[in-house]
């Protein structure tokens, strides 16, 4: 018989089974989190104090960090408060919440990537007309429509998984609340929503992905144009650098949400979720603008004053 004893809690399993494991991730997520706070902190406050830096590019830039700060702000504190108190629940509208802005947020990051992508393809590929299109009423733009698209396409889904009914069992195998294990965990009929959310990630996911690498691919076309061969190598090592994050990223994203079945909550879902939401955030500050020569500029002349 069924036991219909409401949930007022889940239990997250995290990240590993034995103790002396929890402190070694608790010291490397500790340091992760503290190297993407530094250096998105570091963008964002360069970019805002140098003139030189007030273009579309580090204006992105500076709102892709911002974002990475809350993403990854979601579920690493509490998930580093699990590894060193060993308290592995979670309230039912914590669990919620934090899966509606995990799943918000993560939906921005994507859409942030496919926008920075676009605007790098109209600076190499289209330069005479770079200023004309990435005009600071159109960057605008972008911004608010990653942040309208993204709450449009997610919000539905996750606010019909927050009335479901959880009657028992409430443990999940993650170290934050995903959505496809609390459909699992529901003991009312999740079928459609689990097609709603599978119609949304295929929205998401390939889409976005599409945007991006067609941008890189034309400009990666438009870099062995480049005349110096000195020129060429160093867009090929930056854009490469780019490409190499995006492609771990979506293809860590896409696996673990669009693959063929969703049902488990195995060990390999918690590693690639680890993948994508933490070490990809880890090097992007440092890929995508610390590495960039006009802002390790900036820092040089900043930390001289």
């Amino acid at each position: 018989s069924m036991n219909h004893t409401r949930v007022v809690e889940f239990v997250l399993l995290g990240l590993a089974n034995s103790r002396h494991l929890e402190i070694i991730l608790f010291l490397f997520l500790l340091i992760a989190y503290l190297l993407i706070l530094l250096g998105n902190i570091t963008v964002i406050s360069i970019t805002l104090v140098n003139n030189f830096l007030q273009t579309p590019m580090y204006y992105f830039l500076r709102n892709f960090a911002l974002l990475e700060i809350t993403f990854t702000s979601t579920f690493i504190p509490s998930t580093l408060y699990s590894l060193l108190t060993e308290r592995k629940t979670i309230s039912l509208p914590g669990c919620f919440f934090q899966m509606l802005f995990f799943y918000y947020l993560g939906t921005c990051t994507l859409f942030h990537m496919a926008v920075m992508s676009l605007d790098r393809y109209v600076a190499i590929c289209r330069p005479l007309h770079y200023t004309t299109i990435m005009n600071s009423r159109f960057c605008l733009q972008l911004i608010l429509a990653c942040w309208a698209v993204s709450f449009l396409l997610m919000f539905p889904p996750t606010i019909m998984t927050v009335q479901l009914l959880f009657c028992g069992p409430n443990v999940m195998n993650h170290f934050y609340c995903d959505t496809s294990l609390l459909l699992q965990l529901s003991c009312t009929d999740t079928g459609f929503i689990e097609e709603l959310m599978f119609i949304t990630l295929i929205i998401i996911l390939p889409g976005t992905f599409i945007v991006t690498v067609f941008s890189y691919g034309c400009i990666i076309i438009t870099i062995f144009h480049i005349p110096s061969s000195a020129g060429r190598k160093k867009a090929f090592s930056t854009c490469s650098a780019h490409l190499i994050v995006v492609v771990v990223f979506y293809s860590t994203c896409i696996y673990r949400y669009i693959r063929p079945t969703q049902r488990g909550g195995q060990d390999s879902d918690k590693v690639l979720s680890f993948f994508f939401s933490v070490l990809t955030q880890m090097f992007n500050p440092y890929i995508y603008s610390l590495r960039n020569k006009q802002v390790k500029q900036a820092l040089k002349e900043n930390m001289l004053k």
